[in-house]
């Protein structure tokens, strides 16, 4: 019988879920041995966690591709490189299990409470990627976690949305106003079925004041389409306080530059390319 953890068990149920039904099914042949007999999925996906030896057995299975596994640690915000080979995968998800950090991206942070000062701004552009993509990725329906309130009312009314595709010929798109940049950032996800994978350590994330406190928050990471991992992107969000929203802060631009798969190095994770003069000279 299963010897996995209830940390491992609770990854494995999420993991699972991004199965297709015919493997899922077929999975849970394999390893019971078709002695069990099932009724939906969830009860398969108890079956096959209940007959595993252990959590590492479990996704050495050959119905658990190495592009299921990849996406279960883009949604769960563990980022990997889009070349990582099973092996690599399995013993991430193992090192993200045994940290007890399964499933933060549910979560849930209100914009109302993201970081009172400046005093650790780092923490606060972290607190704040973590709140913003969260909400984001939710709106993807193919994500597997309730939807989230997304609104106009995180922006300011005069927000700018700059988006820089650089597949083959660069092309450059500018939104203005409230409304309009929440739809277009809603359609990324919502309607192109887009996933944004924020990498939160390290040079992928850099955090800025401006002498007229605006808060610069730029981050990369990779996007994903169900299994596919599509490119990287590098986002750049200008945070202001509201007076007259009890001080929350609220966004009032968004620059985001998104580039092919081809961008991305064998060595390097998602890192960002601005340095600090390049972020202030955004304010303008």
């Amino acid at each position: 019988m299963s010897t996995l953890t209830v940390k491992e068990q609770s990854g494995c149920k999420q993991l699972l879920k991004l199965l297709s039904n015919d493997d899922l099914l077929a999975l849970k042949d394999t390893v019971t041995n078709r002695l069990i007999d099932v009724e939906g999925t969830e009860e398969a996906i108890e079956a096959i966690i209940t007959y595993s030896q252990d959590a590492e057995e479990l996704l050495k299975r050959k119905k658990v591709h190495r592009d299921v596994i990849f996406k279960y640690l883009a949604i769960e915000g563990v980022a990997m490189l889009p070349n990582a080979d099973k092996h690599q995968l399995i013993r991430r998800t193992l090192e993200f299990w045994s940290s007890g950090e399964v499933s933060g991206k549910s979560t849930t942070v209100s914009s109302h409470n993201i970081g009172d000062g400046l005093s650790d701004i780092t923490a606060l552009g972290k607190q704040f990627c973590q709140w913003f993509f969260s909400i984001l990725n939710s709106q993807n329906p193919t994500y597997g976690e309730p939807v989230q309130e997304w609104g106009a009312q995180h922006f300011w009314l005069d927000v700018r949305l700059r988006l820089l595709l650089c597949t083959g010929e660069q092309r450059l798109d500018e939104f203005n106003g409230a409304e309009l940049v929440s739809q277009r950032l809603h359609a990324l996800v919502g309607q192109e079925r887009l996933l944004f994978c924020p990498n939160l350590e390290g040079h992928g994330l850099k955090c800025i004041s401006s002498p007229h406190g605006l808060v610069l928050v730029a981050v990369a990471g990779t996007i994903h389409r169900d299994n596919a991992c599509l490119g990287i992107f590098e986002q750049v969000f200008g945070l202001i306080r509201s007076p007259l929203d009890n001080n929350h802060w609220k966004i009032k631009f968004v620059n985001v530059k998104v580039e092919p798969q081809s961008g991305i190095t064998d060595r390097d994770l998602p890192i960002i390319t601005y340095d600090s003069n390049q972020l202030l000279s955004l304010c303008d």
